[in-house]
């Protein structure tokens, strides 16, 4: 089920909404949330409910193992088992026919013929986001961070909660622990104009901008042999700023829709293409994911405590990890260590760096996350190729369909996200006023218009 379609707005939503409000105790709550969560969830395919339910079972046993144990020994057991199993079960869903393609593939670079028939797993959606909730709830309880819940419906609520379930922000219990825990003397007024007004801006961020500027991005790539150096680097202007409004679309609708049921669900995005070097990117783009990749992994690794070399080493360990988590694929690899490369230059250099005038290193780093997206956006390093060798080298051929329009689309995009506020920023001490209401109002009436006109499509972020 899609935020921006037709049965979630008029039915799925307006249906949650009531009859939350109508229930008066936080169990009450707990228990709605998660059956909202669940049917929303087995919309795609009611098959992996049970899935998520089992992993659900698992770490909540896991916190209550924590809270019983005593000796340390027991208490890493607590941690290690439900962690485990729950990357096995990410691990074979989404990377079992990697791990095999990539098996074949190094046997045949080595001149042996093996064939490994692949398994053809339906990747889940949304397994991905999920399992760092329940590992990320798994690890706090161990360190002491937050104390395990003792309410199985508090922890599967906040386990299926439909706003952030399938392409986040990744919610760490302890950001939404109190909100959870105090959902039985939530008001619904409370936040009612500011998580629609959050909702709308999402909603106008996915299907006017990003889903304009896919429909002229798609057809360019679609047949990226016959391009031309300047219908490629049209092309992935246009990804560049598509990828951003449609992400940040969805965890703007997500914030807005946290707010409609009393949930404070934290930024995600913080106009990241204003970022002027790698580090200041990573802590504006999919702020979720990198500073849970900062605590749980790159700090475990030892984080910047053993000279420069060792610092070096974990931030591409890091970066590499957090490639291979976005998807079953080498370009996603790559574009990791990319990154890692970037970090590793800029720690490097930071003296140096940091005394560019702030215009020309912004300039920079937009520079260098658009070539880093031509790996995220290749579904082979065929396709990287040859898009970079247009890029960099004048080549004769196409351009996009109806080029004119797409550069005005490309524009609005790149004034709003590189100069303009962004949503947090516009809603900094929010007032309903009239004019508020009315533009919200059209803001909804012409998503309705462009949704019916067939622009009802998935998020990015969704096949991750």
């Amino acid at each position: 089920m899609l935020f921006n379609s037709y049965i979630f707005l008029f039915a799925f939503l307006p249906v949650a909404y009531v009859v939350f409000w109508q229930l008066r105790t936080t169990h009450q709550r707990h228990v709605w949330l998660t059956i909202t969560g669940y049917v929303f969830y087995s919309y795609w395919d009611a098959r992996f409910c049970l899935l998520m339910a089992f992993s659900t079972v698992v770490s909540y046993c896991a916190g209550l193992a924590m809270l019983r144990a005593t000796t340390p020994r027991a208490r890493k057991l607590a941690m290690v088992i439900p962690i485990t199993a729950d990357l096995l079960l990410l691990g074979f869903f989404k990377y079992a026919d990697f791990t095999l393609q990539s098996a074949v593939g190094i046997a045949h670079l080595l001149g042996a013929d093996v064939n490994i028939p692949t398994l053809d797993i339906i990747l889940p959606i949304g397994i991905s986001f999920y399992t760092f909730h329940t590992i990320s709830y798994i690890v706090d309880c161990y360190r002491g961070t937050i104390r395990p819940t003792r309410s199985f419906w508090e922890f599967s609520a906040y386990v299926s909660l439909f706003s952030q379930l399938v392409a986040g922000p990744i919610v760490r219990f302890r950001q939404i622990e109190a909100d959870l825990e105090g959902l039985g003397a939530a008001h619904r007024t409370r936040w009612l104009a500011l998580g629609t007004s959050f909702f709308m801006f999402g909603l106008i961020e996915k299907v006017v901008i990003a889903d304009s500027l896919a429909h002229y991005v798609d057809e360019a790539l679609g047949r990226y042999e016959g391009l031309s150096s300047a219908g490629a680097w049209t092309a992935m202007l246009g990804y560049t700023f598509q990828l951003l409004f449609d992400f940040s679309g969805y965890s703007s609708m997500a914030v807005g829709l946290g707010l409609l049921f009393g949930l404070r669900i934290p930024q995600n995005f913080n106009s990241p293409y204003k970022s002027l070097n790698p580090s200041d990117f990573w802590q504006r783009w999919h702020i979720s994911l990198s500073s849970c990749l900062r605590d749980y992994l790159y700090i475990p690794l030892g984080g910047n405590r053993g000279g420069k070399w060792f610092t070096y080493r974990n931030l591409m360990l890091t970066m590499l990890i957090g490639g291979l988590w976005h998807g079953a694929n080498w370009t996603f690899v790559v574009w990791g260590a990319y990154h890692g490369a970037l970090l590793i230059a800029y720690q490097a250099n930071r003296e140096h760096w940091d005394r560019v005038p702030p215009l020309l290193a912004q300039g920079v780093m937009f520079l260098a996350a658009l070539l880093g997206w031509v790996f995220f956006r290749s579904h082979t390093f065929e396709m990287a190729s040859t898009l970079l060798g247009k890029m960099f080298t004048p080549t004769a051929g196409a351009m996009s369909s109806d080029p004119t329009t797409f550069v005005i689309f490309i524009v609005i995009a790149a004034a709003l996200s590189m100069r303009g506020p962004n949503v947090f920023d516009f809603h900094k001490e929010f007032k309903l006023t009239w004019w508020r209401g009315a533009g919200m109002a059209t803001a909804f009436g012409v998503a309705l218009a462009l949704i019916a006109g067939g622009r009802e499509s998935p998020f990015l972020y969704f096949q991750f």
